[in-house]
């Protein structure tokens, strides 16, 4: 199990934390013939041997670096505007199950190398995976609804203000998960919904207020369910 949180964590780091918007453009203009494409399979594969710490891995991470260019460039070269969301999702659950398959594989060995305490990579990667990576899959689920509305005030705040308040709320739920204070979310949604009347009473939009609606609850139901995820695989090692 914690070789595929590892791989998890290198794979979110690859995919999201470490992948610039200009990579991802370029990749979609040039296809196979980005140079980028190449690089950012190299970092995966990088990125999964030194994770998984131990010599005898790096076959596996040569593997896995092979099989994420090869759902990337399928994806890269089917996927059109429309189709974006779905195969955004399909190349996600795709890499999952390399992963999966991987850490299958590679089960009737041990890692001696633990560069910390187990409990560490499965806390890191809660983190990571609620940070950057969700807000890309909650604005990828909810951007066919979004409002006209929600474009014409953007010049009334702040750059990328929503996208870093989500991160932020998320990390406070989970924290208030992992240290049994369930009370304090409610007060944060309620914090969070006093703020935001004033906004969607004036703007009078019925379709905002289900679209704010909607990514706050996808919002703090993906932390949620991270972070009970999280506590019950800390659990299991004590």
């Amino acid at each position: 199990m914690i070789l595929f949180i590892k791989l998890l964590l290198a794979h979110l780091l690859g995919d999201f934390i470490w992948q610039p918007n200009s990579w991802v453009a370029d990749k979609e203009a040039k296809k196979h013939k980005s140079i980028y494409l190449y690089l950012h399979i190299l970092l995966h594969g990088v990125l999964a041997a030194i994770l998984a710490g131990e010599i005898q891995f790096i076959p596996y991470a040569i593997l896995i670096a092979v099989t994420h260019g090869i759902i990337d460039l399928i994806k890269l070269n089917f996927q059109e505007n429309k189709t974006k969301r779905i195969w955004f999702l399909a190349d996600q659950i795709l890499h999952l199950i390399v992963l999966a398959g991987i850490t299958i594989l590679y089960q009737n060995k041990s890692i001696n190398l633990d560069w910390f305490d187990n409990r560490f990579w499965i806390l890191v990667t809660g983190i990571l995976l609620i940070t950057k990576p969700t807000s890309i899959f909650i604005k990828i689920i909810i951007s066919i609804w979004s409002p006209e509305s929600s474009t014409t005030d953007s010049d009334h705040s702040l750059a990328n203000a929503g996208n870093y308040i989500g991160i932020l709320e998320r990390l406070f739920v989970f924290c208030f998960i992992l240290t049994g204070h369930f009370e304090a979310i409610g007060f944060l949604l309620a914090a969070k919904s006093i703020f935001r009347f004033g906004d969607l009473k004036e703007a009078k939009d019925r379709k905002l207020t289900e679209y704010v609606l909607i990514g706050t609850l996808l919002s703090f139901g993906i932390a949620i369910l991270t972070g009970f995820i999280v506590q019950a695989l800390l659990l299991q090692l004590l």
